[in-house]
């Protein structure tokens, strides 16, 4: 069992596909959902799914939706875009790493996060705090090598 930060492969052949927008007037939806240390989660996962996923007080399995922070955006040879920080509140919960995903039409992976370690929060706020929006730090970055 592991949790291996990576952008997910079938996000890749999304993007070619046409299947995935970011723009801030999509009707297109992105979750993220938290899960557990028993988790496997890498480059190759392709949706989301329940298994593993954590449970707990102020948790409601498939995660928060995300918003938006930062329309896809480009700077030198690298694309990029953003999304707000999230806060699931008096929560109690431990999570090591997370999943976020388009929701409907099969739930389609984008990207997977290690936390490095688990996280707890015991009736309190678990907050995930995504990167400065830029070419360097953006959770979604696409690069040339």
């Amino acid at each position: 069992m592991a949790i291996t930060q990576a952008m997910c492969t079938s996000f890749k052949v999304a993007l070619l596909d046409g299947e995935m927008d970011f723009s801030s007037n999509t009707s297109q939806t992105f979750k993220i959902a938290l899960y557990t240390s028993s988790a496997t989660l890498g480059a190759a996962t392709t949706a989301y799914a329940t298994t593993n996923e954590v449970s707990g007080t102020g948790y409601t399995a498939g995660g928060n939706t995300l918003t938006i922070s930062a329309n896809p955006a480009s700077s030198g040879t690298t694309a990029f875009l953003d999304f707000a920080d999230t806060t699931w509140t008096d929560a109690t919960i431990t999570a090591r790493g997370a999943l976020i995903y388009k929701s409907g039409g099969g739930n389609p992976a984008v990207a997977v996060l290690d936390f490095g370690a688990d996280k707890t929060s015991t009736a309190g706020d678990f907050q995930v705090q995504f990167p400065t929006a830029d070419a360097t730090n953006a959770i979604v970055r696409i690069a040339t090598p």
